[in-house]
Order: C-alpha cells, then sequence, then structure tokens
C-alpha cells in the first residue's frame, strides 16, 4: 500500500511540475512528458508513449490533459489518470486565478509583456525538439510511407490550407489501411 502511495505521489508530482513549468499549450508538455515518464521514470516505452501522444492530440479538449489522463492510466489505472488530470489543471488554476486579481497591473505593466514574448522563443524552441524527436523515430523506423506523410501533412496544412480534421482523418485511414495490409501480409506467411 505503502508503494502504491508513493507511486500516486510521483505522479502527481511530475504531472504538477510539468503544468506548472510549461507554458505553450500541449505541444510543449508531450515531449517533456516523454522526458519524465519514458526516460526518468520508465514507466512507459517509447513507442508507446508516441502512441499516447497521438491520441491525445485526436481527442477533443486539451492535448495536455488528455496526455495526462492517457499517462496516468497508463502509469497507475483509473486513480492515476484522475491523480494525473488533477496535478495539471492545479497549476494554471491557481496561476489564472492570481492573474485575474491582478489583472489590471498585469495587464498594462511592460516587463509583463516582455517576459511573455520571451516565453514565445521557448515555447518555439520545445516544439522544434518535439519535430526532431518525432523525426528522429520515423527514421528509426525506416518506413517509407511514414516519413512521406511527415512533409505531406505539413505542405498541406501551410501553403494549400488544408483542415487539420482531413489531414488527421486521411492519416487515420492510411493507418488503418497499412495495419490491414501488414496482418493479412503476416497471416500469408504462417
Amino acid at each position: 500500500m505503502k508503494k502504491k502511495l508513493q507511486r500516486y505521489l510521483t505522479l502527481f508530482w511530475a504531472t504538477f511540475q510539468l503544468s506548472a513549468c510549461t507554458f505553450g499549450g500541449g505541444f510543449v508538455i508531450i515531449p517533456l512528458m516523454r522526458r519524465k515518464f519514458v526516460e526518468g521514470l520508465g514507466w512507459i516505452e517509447e513507442q508507446e508513449m508516441l502512441d499516447l501522444a497521438a491520441i491525445a492530440q485526436s481527442c477533443p479538449g486539451a492535448i495536455a490533459v488528455n496526455a495526462a489522463i492517457l499517462v496516468g492510466y497508463r502509469a497507475c489505472g483509473l486513480a492515476g489518470a484522475a491523480i494525473a488530470v488533477f496535478g495539471t489543471v492545479l497549476p494554471p488554476l491557481i496561476i489564472i486565478s492570481v492573474i485575474s486579481f491582478f489583472y489590471a497591473a498585469f495587464r498594462e505593466n511592460e516587463l509583463v509583456s516582455l517576459v511573455m514574448q520571451g516565453m514565445l522563443a521557448g515555447v518555439a524552441a520545445v516544439i522544434c525538439d518535439v519535430v526532431v524527436s518525432l523525426c528522429g523515430a520515423l527514421v528509426k523506423e525506416r518506413s517509407a510511407l511514414h516519413l512521406a506523410i511527415l512533409p505531406a501533412a505539413f505542405v498541406l496544412v501551410r501553403f494549400l490550407d488544408v483542415n487539420i480534421v482531413f489531414i488527421i482523418l486521411g492519416c487515420a485511414g492510411i493507418g488503418l489501411a497499412e495495419g490491414l495490409l501488414r496482418s493479412r501480409l503476416e497471416r500469408r506467411r504462417a
């Protein structure tokens, strides 16, 4: 029982810290969760974390909360999901409460404005880290299809202004077709 309680406390504290020190949304918190739960604690495998991140991004709602639910559930079951969500939403709730109390002072403060602009640079760096990490995993996988999807999705969204929902649905269809094809080929070989 004591070991389980310790694991719950570790989960809460990890999600609380990640949420409290992460600015930029879910795309920033995902690589930090990977670093914490895959590399640091060893609770989740690398490929499983990539799968959880994909599920979190495709579900409605905040990516950080979705990822916390999935990681918490994977690490500690249903109670872990609840603990991880609480640890993730508590810091923004506290910060927003404090900001709303002092809103007039924050609104016109030039120093606060400069700090927020500086945070944008940090967010951009973390998002670049996510892209590099995901591309590294794709290169290790050596799948020409997966390597082709990444730039194709970028071009469709950035230059052809295709709605991201269609990109996600298309990628889901491609993944489903690929999985079905692989299972058929494996059955034929067996």
